[in-house]
């Protein structure tokens, strides 16, 4: 299910990064003020708003408590995601490839990019940190079974020398090979390298949160101005 829905989402956001690429074949500059250009564009509006609703509930102690006695918070950010999404398409469908104001242009640009920092923020640092779990399962059974291996070799290999210096020994002992104990060294240390790796990796997608939620306030500013402008010129389908 997480799968399918991971799937999903990254459809999306494929579909939003390309959708602008259009206004080289297709341009409308009546659509967005026609009446479904802008029923389209409430739409867009009311569901780039919903998100915040997840930012609140999560902030919010008291409302967080009793929000979810009905509503769980994995649900909510599935909302959160999925109206995050929508949104933005709706609201490039409403624009109908018309980028020529700098206020479209900025509104299109900030959107593609809160999308683009929630998705990184999100799903690709939730599979990093979901490697990172399976790497220290594997460094777990690796530790083991050096251990075992280390122990039943030889006193005079296992007992009586640092452990550093019985990896090199090649010769057998019940069973078990000293180069066998040096294979599963070498493979802890690629783990652990990989751990270390993956760790660096998520931190710096961590950083990535601050730099998503400043783009959401700069995105309802820009979104509040175009409302605004939209109202102050009159909308078409009204004249």
């Amino acid at each position: 299910m997480q799968e399918r829905g991971a799937f999903v989402v990254g459809g999306l956001v494929g579909l939003l990064l390309l959708f602008p690429l259009g206004s080289v074949v297709h341009v409308s500059s009546r659509f967005p003020g026609s009446l479904l250009g802008s029923v389209l564009g409430m739409a867009a509006a009311v569901l780039m708003l919903v998100p915040l609703l997840y930012l609140v509930v999560k902030r919010v102690a008291w409302l967080r408590n009793r929000v979810t006695r009905f509503v769980s918070m994995r649900t909510l950010l599935a909302i959160h995601v999925y109206a995050g999404l929508l949104g933005p398409i709706l609201g490039l469908v409403h624009a109908a490839h018309k980028f020529r104001s700098p206020l479209g242009l900025s509104l299109t640009g900030m959107m593609l990019l809160v999308v683009l920092t929630g998705y990184v923020g999100r799903h690709l640092l939730l599979r990093i940190s979901t490697a990172v779990k399976g790497e220290r399962s594997r460094l777990a059974a690796l530790t083991a079974e050096f251990e075992e291996a280390a122990a039943a070799l030889p006193i005079d290999l296992a007992g009586s020398r640092p452990w550093w210096q019985h990896m090199f020994e090649r010769e057998a002992a019940e069973g078990l090979t000293a180069r066998r104990v040096e294979e599963l060294a070498r493979g802890i240390a690629d783990v652990e390298h990989a751990i270390r790796a993956e760790e660096v990796t998520r931190d710096l997608f961590e950083r990535w949160l601050p730099i998503h939620t400043v783009t959401a306030i700069l995105l309802y500013g820009l979104l509040a101005l175009h409302v605004w402008s939209g109202y102050y010129y009159g909308f078409r389908w009204l004249r």
